[in-house]
Protein backbone atom coordinates (compact mmCIF):
# COMPACT_ATOMS: atom_id res chain seq x y z
CA UNK A 1 0.00 0.00 0.00
CA UNK A 2 1.43 3.63 -1.00
CA UNK A 3 1.71 6.36 1.02
CA UNK A 4 -0.87 8.85 2.02
CA UNK A 5 -0.93 12.29 0.24
CA UNK A 6 -2.97 15.08 1.47
CA UNK A 7 -3.15 18.03 -0.80
CA UNK A 8 -4.47 21.11 1.00
CA UNK A 9 -5.90 24.87 -0.14
CA UNK A 10 -9.19 25.89 -1.09
CA UNK A 11 -11.86 22.99 -2.28
CA UNK A 12 -14.68 22.47 -4.90
CA UNK A 13 -16.47 19.89 -5.69
CA UNK A 14 -20.06 18.80 -6.46
CA UNK A 15 -22.89 16.61 -5.23
CA UNK A 16 -25.50 17.48 -7.85
CA UNK A 17 -26.41 18.95 -11.28
CA UNK A 18 -26.08 23.41 -10.54
CA UNK A 19 -28.76 23.46 -13.57
CA UNK A 20 -31.45 21.07 -11.81
CA UNK A 21 -31.02 22.58 -8.69
CA UNK A 22 -29.72 26.01 -6.93
CA UNK A 23 -26.01 25.54 -7.01
CA UNK A 24 -26.06 26.16 -2.85
CA UNK A 25 -27.54 23.23 -2.89
CA UNK A 26 -24.86 21.09 -5.29
CA UNK A 27 -21.60 22.93 -4.37
CA UNK A 28 -19.17 21.68 -1.82
CA UNK A 29 -17.23 24.30 -0.78
CA UNK A 30 -14.19 24.04 2.08
CA UNK A 31 -12.87 27.81 2.73
CA UNK A 32 -9.21 25.45 4.04
CA UNK A 33 -10.36 22.04 2.68
CA UNK A 34 -8.19 19.12 1.56
CA UNK A 35 -8.61 15.48 0.29
CA UNK A 36 -6.30 12.45 0.92
CA UNK A 37 -4.87 10.44 -1.85
CA UNK A 38 -3.89 6.80 -1.54
CA UNK A 39 -2.75 4.39 -4.39
CA UNK A 40 -4.18 6.41 -7.34
CA UNK A 41 -7.52 6.77 -5.41
CA UNK A 42 -8.92 9.63 -3.44
CA UNK A 43 -9.82 8.21 0.11
CA UNK A 44 -10.54 11.45 1.71
CA UNK A 45 -12.36 15.02 1.37
CA UNK A 46 -13.04 17.43 3.93
CA UNK A 47 -11.71 20.19 6.66
CA UNK A 48 -8.01 20.35 5.61
CA UNK A 49 -7.34 20.25 9.66
CA UNK A 50 -9.90 17.22 10.24
CA UNK A 51 -7.83 15.62 7.51
CA UNK A 52 -4.41 16.17 9.18
CA UNK A 53 -5.71 14.64 12.11
CA UNK A 54 -7.22 11.27 10.82
CA UNK A 55 -4.30 10.82 8.44
CA UNK A 56 -0.86 11.86 10.69
CA UNK A 57 1.53 10.13 8.65
CA UNK A 58 0.25 11.44 5.16
CA UNK A 59 2.86 13.74 3.42
CA UNK A 60 1.46 17.59 3.00
CA UNK A 61 1.46 19.26 -0.12
CA UNK A 62 -0.02 22.45 0.75
CA UNK A 63 -1.24 24.75 -2.54
CA UNK A 64 -2.13 27.78 0.32
CA UNK A 65 -5.00 29.72 -1.69
CA UNK A 66 -4.80 27.30 -4.67
CA UNK A 67 -8.65 25.74 -5.50
CA UNK A 68 -8.57 22.19 -5.59
CA UNK A 69 -10.90 20.70 -7.75
CA UNK A 70 -11.56 17.55 -10.28
CA UNK A 71 -9.12 17.24 -13.28
CA UNK A 72 -11.02 19.11 -16.25
CA UNK A 73 -12.79 16.60 -18.85
CA UNK A 74 -12.88 17.66 -22.50
CA UNK A 75 -15.77 15.51 -24.00
CA UNK A 76 -14.81 15.69 -27.44
CA UNK A 77 -11.15 16.41 -29.43
CA UNK A 78 -9.29 15.93 -32.70
CA UNK A 79 -5.96 15.06 -31.05
CA UNK A 80 -4.59 15.08 -34.28
CA UNK A 81 -5.64 18.09 -35.18
CA UNK A 82 -2.80 19.90 -32.81
CA UNK A 83 -0.58 21.31 -35.44
CA UNK A 84 -3.30 23.42 -36.95
CA UNK A 85 -4.72 24.56 -34.77
CA UNK A 86 -6.29 28.02 -35.02
CA UNK A 87 -5.98 27.64 -39.26
CA UNK A 88 -7.62 31.07 -40.19
CA UNK A 89 -11.06 31.48 -41.74
CA UNK A 90 -13.19 28.78 -43.13
CA UNK A 91 -16.42 26.64 -42.67
CA UNK A 92 -16.81 23.36 -41.58
CA UNK A 93 -16.86 21.90 -45.19
CA UNK A 94 -13.74 23.64 -46.52
CA UNK A 95 -11.87 23.84 -43.38
CA UNK A 96 -12.18 19.84 -43.39
CA UNK A 97 -10.85 19.94 -46.95
CA UNK A 98 -7.81 23.14 -46.50
CA UNK A 99 -6.49 21.89 -43.31
CA UNK A 100 -7.73 18.70 -41.65
CA UNK A 101 -7.53 16.48 -44.40
CA UNK A 102 -4.19 17.29 -45.25
CA UNK A 103 -2.69 17.11 -41.65
CA UNK A 104 -4.62 13.98 -41.05
CA UNK A 105 -2.82 12.38 -44.29
CA UNK A 106 0.40 12.72 -42.14
CA UNK A 107 -0.49 10.21 -39.39
CA UNK A 108 0.57 7.49 -41.84
CA UNK A 109 3.77 8.24 -40.29
CA UNK A 110 3.81 6.33 -36.63
CA UNK A 111 6.69 8.53 -36.10
CA UNK A 112 4.49 11.53 -36.50
CA UNK A 113 2.01 10.24 -34.76
CA UNK A 114 4.10 9.71 -31.68
CA UNK A 115 5.13 13.09 -31.61
CA UNK A 116 1.68 14.95 -32.22
CA UNK A 117 0.51 12.16 -29.37
CA UNK A 118 3.02 13.39 -26.97
CA UNK A 119 2.53 17.29 -27.86
CA UNK A 120 -0.60 17.37 -27.71
CA UNK A 121 -0.60 15.24 -23.83
CA UNK A 122 1.49 18.12 -22.74
CA UNK A 123 -0.19 21.06 -23.90
CA UNK A 124 -3.51 19.63 -22.43
CA UNK A 125 -1.82 18.70 -19.23
CA UNK A 126 -0.19 22.13 -19.10
CA UNK A 127 -4.10 23.28 -18.72
CA UNK A 128 -5.38 21.51 -16.15
CA UNK A 129 -6.98 18.51 -18.48
CA UNK A 130 -6.76 14.98 -17.50
CA UNK A 131 -9.08 13.07 -19.40
CA UNK A 132 -10.09 13.66 -22.91
CA UNK A 133 -12.47 11.98 -25.76
CA UNK A 134 -10.38 12.07 -29.20
CA UNK A 135 -11.25 11.28 -32.57
CA UNK A 136 -7.63 9.96 -33.84
CA UNK A 137 -7.40 9.64 -37.35
CA UNK A 138 -7.69 6.67 -40.07
CA UNK A 139 -4.29 5.16 -39.57
CA UNK A 140 -4.16 2.30 -36.99
CA UNK A 141 -1.07 3.88 -35.84
CA UNK A 142 -2.63 7.16 -34.88
CA UNK A 143 -4.81 5.01 -31.99
CA UNK A 144 -1.64 3.27 -30.87
CA UNK A 145 0.24 6.48 -30.32
CA UNK A 146 -2.59 7.94 -28.37
CA UNK A 147 -3.11 5.50 -26.29
CA UNK A 148 0.67 4.46 -25.76
CA UNK A 149 1.80 8.22 -24.80
CA UNK A 150 -1.47 8.08 -22.22
CA UNK A 151 -0.79 4.67 -20.80
CA UNK A 152 2.75 5.74 -20.25
CA UNK A 153 0.86 9.10 -18.33
CA UNK A 154 -1.04 6.74 -15.95
CA UNK A 155 -4.00 8.51 -17.65
CA UNK A 156 -7.61 8.33 -18.50
CA UNK A 157 -8.12 8.59 -21.92
CA UNK A 158 -11.14 7.42 -24.55
CA UNK A 159 -9.98 7.68 -27.93
CA UNK A 160 -10.84 5.54 -31.03
CA UNK A 161 -10.03 5.59 -35.02
CA UNK A 162 -11.64 7.50 -37.00
CA UNK A 163 -13.56 5.61 -40.11
CA UNK A 164 -14.49 7.57 -43.75
CA UNK A 165 -15.37 5.36 -46.66
CA UNK A 166 -16.29 8.54 -48.77
CA UNK A 167 -15.97 11.64 -49.44
CA UNK A 168 -12.02 12.46 -48.06
CA UNK A 169 -8.78 11.96 -49.84
CA UNK A 170 -7.64 8.74 -50.79
CA UNK A 171 -4.97 8.13 -48.03
CA UNK A 172 -7.94 8.58 -45.52
CA UNK A 173 -10.67 6.37 -46.92
CA UNK A 174 -10.84 2.91 -45.88
CA UNK A 175 -14.08 0.96 -46.25
CA UNK A 176 -16.95 -0.86 -44.39
CA UNK A 177 -15.39 -3.95 -43.60
CA UNK A 178 -11.93 -2.82 -42.96
CA UNK A 179 -13.43 -0.33 -40.39
CA UNK A 180 -14.74 -2.87 -38.97
CA UNK A 181 -11.93 -5.14 -38.66
CA UNK A 182 -9.31 -2.19 -37.84
CA UNK A 183 -11.37 -0.64 -35.28
CA UNK A 184 -12.31 -4.42 -33.62
CA UNK A 185 -8.38 -5.05 -33.26
CA UNK A 186 -7.80 -1.46 -31.80
CA UNK A 187 -10.87 -2.45 -29.39
CA UNK A 188 -9.50 -5.53 -28.32
CA UNK A 189 -5.20 -4.27 -28.20
CA UNK A 190 -6.74 -1.50 -25.96
CA UNK A 191 -9.94 -1.20 -24.45
CA UNK A 192 -9.83 -1.94 -20.61
CA UNK A 193 -5.81 -1.58 -20.64
CA UNK A 194 -5.08 0.36 -17.55
CA UNK A 195 -6.81 3.43 -17.75
CA UNK A 196 -7.40 3.46 -21.56
CA UNK A 197 -10.98 3.01 -23.20
CA UNK A 198 -11.85 2.59 -26.96
CA UNK A 199 -14.94 4.55 -28.85
CA UNK A 200 -16.43 3.06 -32.24
CA UNK A 201 -15.85 6.73 -33.96
CA UNK A 202 -17.62 6.80 -37.52
CA UNK A 203 -16.64 10.80 -38.75
CA UNK A 204 -19.93 11.66 -39.31
CA UNK A 205 -22.71 10.36 -41.98
CA UNK A 206 -21.17 12.67 -45.14
CA UNK A 207 -17.70 10.91 -44.65
CA UNK A 208 -19.47 7.04 -44.53
CA UNK A 209 -21.78 5.28 -46.19
CA UNK A 210 -24.71 2.95 -45.45
CA UNK A 211 -22.72 0.02 -44.98
CA UNK A 212 -19.89 1.64 -43.06
CA UNK A 213 -22.43 2.98 -40.67
CA UNK A 214 -24.17 -0.48 -40.41
CA UNK A 215 -20.81 -1.87 -39.69
CA UNK A 216 -20.07 0.29 -36.72
CA UNK A 217 -23.16 -0.38 -35.37
CA UNK A 218 -22.69 -3.97 -35.67
CA UNK A 219 -19.31 -3.72 -33.55
CA UNK A 220 -21.09 -1.67 -30.80
CA UNK A 221 -23.93 -4.58 -30.39
CA UNK A 222 -20.99 -6.52 -30.03
CA UNK A 223 -19.11 -4.48 -27.28
CA UNK A 224 -21.60 -2.29 -25.66
CA UNK A 225 -19.66 -0.90 -22.89
CA UNK A 226 -17.33 1.12 -25.02
CA UNK A 227 -18.70 4.39 -26.20
CA UNK A 228 -19.42 6.05 -29.58
CA UNK A 229 -18.59 9.05 -31.15
CA UNK A 230 -19.79 11.31 -33.87
CA UNK A 231 -20.59 14.61 -34.93
CA UNK A 232 -24.01 16.43 -35.28
CA UNK A 233 -25.73 19.01 -36.96
CA UNK A 234 -22.76 21.53 -36.59
CA UNK A 235 -23.60 23.95 -39.68
CA UNK A 236 -26.70 24.37 -41.79
CA UNK A 237 -25.10 23.82 -44.78
CA UNK A 238 -23.76 20.14 -43.67
CA UNK A 239 -27.28 19.59 -42.45
CA UNK A 240 -28.13 20.16 -45.93
CA UNK A 241 -25.33 18.14 -47.44
CA UNK A 242 -26.65 14.79 -44.97
CA UNK A 243 -30.19 16.27 -46.54
CA UNK A 244 -29.03 15.23 -49.67
CA UNK A 245 -27.06 12.17 -49.13
CA UNK A 246 -30.03 10.76 -47.28
CA UNK A 247 -32.83 11.67 -48.63
CA UNK A 248 -35.24 8.94 -46.83
CA UNK A 249 -34.02 10.12 -43.26
CA UNK A 250 -36.17 11.70 -41.20
CA UNK A 251 -33.30 14.06 -40.21
CA UNK A 252 -29.63 13.74 -39.48
CA UNK A 253 -29.80 11.60 -36.60
CA UNK A 254 -32.19 9.16 -38.08
CA UNK A 255 -28.91 8.62 -40.72
CA UNK A 256 -27.66 6.84 -37.30
CA UNK A 257 -30.41 5.72 -35.68
CA UNK A 258 -31.02 3.78 -38.65
CA UNK A 259 -28.03 1.62 -37.95
CA UNK A 260 -27.90 1.21 -34.25
CA UNK A 261 -25.71 4.04 -33.60
CA UNK A 262 -28.10 5.81 -31.05
CA UNK A 263 -28.49 4.74 -27.59
CA UNK A 264 -27.04 5.45 -24.02
CA UNK A 265 -22.91 5.49 -24.33
CA UNK A 266 -23.05 7.43 -26.99
CA UNK A 267 -21.22 11.15 -27.38
CA UNK A 268 -22.90 13.35 -30.32
CA UNK A 269 -20.66 17.07 -30.87
CA UNK A 270 -22.17 19.95 -31.56
CA UNK A 271 -25.59 19.17 -31.62
CA UNK A 272 -26.55 23.02 -32.36
CA UNK A 273 -29.53 22.87 -35.55
CA UNK A 274 -31.51 19.98 -33.98
CA UNK A 275 -34.98 19.52 -34.97
CA UNK A 276 -37.62 18.43 -32.10
CA UNK A 277 -37.69 14.86 -33.10
CA UNK A 278 -34.20 14.84 -32.74
CA UNK A 279 -34.11 16.33 -28.77
CA UNK A 280 -36.63 13.90 -28.00
CA UNK A 281 -34.64 10.95 -29.23
CA UNK A 282 -31.59 12.20 -27.49
CA UNK A 283 -33.44 12.25 -24.51
CA UNK A 284 -35.63 9.25 -24.67
CA UNK A 285 -32.06 7.04 -25.52
CA UNK A 286 -29.90 8.48 -22.67
CA UNK A 287 -27.53 10.11 -25.49
CA UNK A 288 -25.04 12.49 -24.86
CA UNK A 289 -24.34 15.89 -26.64
CA UNK A 290 -21.04 17.76 -26.10
CA UNK A 291 -20.87 21.62 -26.33
CA UNK A 292 -17.96 23.09 -28.35
CA UNK A 293 -18.35 26.70 -27.80
CA UNK A 294 -14.94 27.48 -29.42
CA UNK A 295 -15.28 25.83 -32.15
CA UNK A 296 -18.74 26.89 -32.61
CA UNK A 297 -17.61 30.41 -32.84
CA UNK A 298 -14.49 30.27 -34.62
CA UNK A 299 -16.22 28.06 -37.62
CA UNK A 300 -18.97 30.01 -37.37
CA UNK A 301 -21.57 27.22 -36.74
CA UNK A 302 -23.86 28.54 -34.70
CA UNK A 303 -24.84 29.10 -30.97
CA UNK A 304 -25.39 25.36 -28.55
CA UNK A 305 -29.41 26.00 -26.74
CA UNK A 306 -27.45 25.06 -23.50
CA UNK A 307 -30.56 25.68 -21.22
CA UNK A 308 -33.23 23.99 -23.75
CA UNK A 309 -31.43 20.95 -24.13
CA UNK A 310 -30.66 20.85 -20.20
CA UNK A 311 -34.23 21.99 -19.50
CA UNK A 312 -35.54 18.34 -21.60
CA UNK A 313 -32.88 16.38 -19.46
CA UNK A 314 -30.34 16.11 -21.52
CA UNK A 315 -26.75 14.91 -20.67
CA UNK A 316 -24.44 17.76 -21.86
CA UNK A 317 -20.50 17.25 -21.67
CA UNK A 318 -18.14 20.35 -22.42
CA UNK A 319 -15.65 20.32 -25.11
CA UNK A 320 -12.67 21.97 -26.63
CA UNK A 321 -13.03 20.33 -30.08
CA UNK A 322 -9.64 21.17 -30.97
CA UNK A 323 -8.33 21.90 -33.50
CA UNK A 324 -11.50 23.59 -34.84
CA UNK A 325 -11.50 24.77 -31.56
CA UNK A 326 -9.09 27.36 -31.09
CA UNK A 327 -7.34 26.54 -27.29
CA UNK A 328 -6.55 23.59 -25.90
CA UNK A 329 -8.10 25.27 -22.31
CA UNK A 330 -10.76 23.94 -20.62
CA UNK A 331 -11.09 27.36 -18.42
CA UNK A 332 -11.41 29.49 -22.15
CA UNK A 333 -13.61 26.95 -23.34
CA UNK A 334 -16.04 27.63 -20.37
CA UNK A 335 -15.47 31.34 -20.97
CA UNK A 336 -16.55 30.72 -24.49
CA UNK A 337 -20.00 28.95 -23.22
CA UNK A 338 -20.81 31.69 -20.90
CA UNK A 339 -20.70 33.67 -24.05
CA UNK A 340 -23.05 31.82 -25.75
CA UNK A 341 -25.28 31.18 -22.88
CA UNK A 342 -25.57 35.25 -22.77
CA UNK A 343 -25.93 35.94 -25.94
CA UNK A 344 -28.80 33.23 -26.05
CA UNK A 345 -30.29 35.29 -22.56
CA UNK A 346 -29.11 32.61 -20.94
CA UNK A 347 -26.04 33.19 -18.71
CA UNK A 348 -24.43 30.30 -16.84
CA UNK A 349 -23.66 30.67 -13.60
CA UNK A 350 -19.42 29.90 -12.19
CA UNK A 351 -20.84 26.90 -10.52
CA UNK A 352 -22.81 25.33 -13.81
CA UNK A 353 -19.86 26.43 -15.96
CA UNK A 354 -17.00 24.66 -13.80
CA UNK A 355 -19.87 21.29 -13.43
CA UNK A 356 -19.52 21.58 -16.85
CA UNK A 357 -15.81 20.95 -17.13
CA UNK A 358 -15.67 18.46 -14.64
CA UNK A 359 -18.74 16.37 -13.65
CA UNK A 360 -20.84 17.25 -16.07
CA UNK A 361 -18.51 15.57 -18.76
CA UNK A 362 -17.61 12.82 -16.35
CA UNK A 363 -21.82 12.42 -16.44
CA UNK A 364 -21.84 12.46 -20.63
CA UNK A 365 -19.24 10.13 -21.25
CA UNK A 366 -20.46 7.86 -18.53
CA UNK A 367 -17.87 7.83 -16.39
CA UNK A 368 -19.14 9.85 -13.23
CA UNK A 369 -18.32 7.11 -10.90
CA UNK A 370 -14.89 7.70 -11.49
CA UNK A 371 -14.20 11.01 -12.50
CA UNK A 372 -14.99 14.56 -12.34
CA UNK A 373 -15.19 14.42 -8.45
CA UNK A 374 -13.00 14.55 -5.50
CA UNK A 375 -15.10 11.97 -4.29
CA UNK A 376 -13.79 9.67 -1.45
CA UNK A 377 -13.33 6.23 -4.57
CA UNK A 378 -12.97 8.47 -7.01
CA UNK A 379 -9.64 8.29 -9.18
CA UNK A 380 -7.17 10.74 -8.33
CA UNK A 381 -7.01 13.31 -10.93
CA UNK A 382 -6.68 17.06 -9.96
CA UNK A 383 -6.34 20.19 -11.24
CA UNK A 384 -5.23 23.25 -8.88
CA UNK A 385 -5.69 26.98 -10.03
CA UNK A 386 -4.36 29.48 -8.62
CA UNK A 387 -6.84 32.55 -8.52
CA UNK A 388 -4.33 35.32 -9.01
CA UNK A 389 -2.43 34.14 -11.91
CA UNK A 390 -2.32 37.74 -13.29
CA UNK A 391 -2.53 41.37 -12.15
CA UNK A 392 -5.48 41.44 -13.59
CA UNK A 393 -7.34 38.59 -12.67
CA UNK A 394 -5.65 39.02 -8.80
CA UNK A 395 -7.16 42.59 -8.39
CA UNK A 396 -10.49 41.40 -9.56
CA UNK A 397 -10.28 38.59 -7.48
CA UNK A 398 -9.65 40.51 -4.59
CA UNK A 399 -12.87 42.45 -4.40
CA UNK A 400 -14.89 38.78 -4.62
CA UNK A 401 -17.49 38.55 -2.04
CA UNK A 402 -17.81 34.69 -2.29
CA UNK A 403 -15.93 31.67 -3.95
CA UNK A 404 -17.87 31.60 -7.50
CA UNK A 405 -16.97 36.04 -7.67
CA UNK A 406 -13.14 34.81 -6.92
CA UNK A 407 -13.39 32.18 -9.81
CA UNK A 408 -15.40 33.59 -12.42
CA UNK A 409 -12.76 36.11 -13.24
CA UNK A 410 -10.03 33.10 -13.84
CA UNK A 411 -12.79 31.31 -15.90
CA UNK A 412 -13.05 34.50 -18.04
CA UNK A 413 -9.57 35.42 -18.44
CA UNK A 414 -7.13 32.11 -17.08
CA UNK A 415 -4.93 30.40 -18.82
CA UNK A 416 -2.38 27.85 -18.43
CA UNK A 417 -0.51 30.11 -15.78
CA UNK A 418 -3.83 29.50 -13.59
CA UNK A 419 -2.56 25.82 -13.07
CA UNK A 420 -0.63 25.45 -9.97
CA UNK A 421 -0.72 22.01 -10.02
CA UNK A 422 -1.65 18.97 -11.53
CA UNK A 423 -2.05 15.30 -10.69
CA UNK A 424 -2.76 12.20 -12.67
CA UNK A 425 -3.85 9.11 -11.22
CA UNK A 426 -2.41 10.15 -7.40
CA UNK A 427 0.99 11.27 -8.98
CA UNK A 428 2.08 15.18 -9.85
CA UNK A 429 2.12 15.34 -14.08
CA UNK A 430 5.23 16.16 -15.23
CA UNK A 431 6.57 19.74 -16.45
Amino acid sequence: MGEDILLTGQLVDFTDDPFSNPFEECALYERRGGIVLRDGLIVARGGADALRAAHPAARVVDYGDGLILPGFIDAHVHYPQTAMIASWGKRLIDWLNSYTFPEELKFSDPAYAAEIAARYLDLTTAHGTTTMVSFCTVHAGSVDAFFAEAQARGQRVIGGKTCMDRNAPEGLLDTAQSAYDDSKALLQKWHGQGRLEYAITPRFTPTSTEAQLEAMGALWAEYPDCLMQTHLSEQLDEIAWVRSLRPEARDYLDTYEAHGLLREGGLFGHAIHLEPREIDRLAETGASVVHCPTSNTFIGSGLFDMAGLKARGLKVGLATDTGGGSDFSMLRTMAAAYEIGQLRHAPLHPSQLLWLATAGSAGAIGMADRIGTLEPGSEADVVVLDLASTPAIAQRAAQAGDIWEALFPTIMMGDDRAVQAVWIGGAPAAG
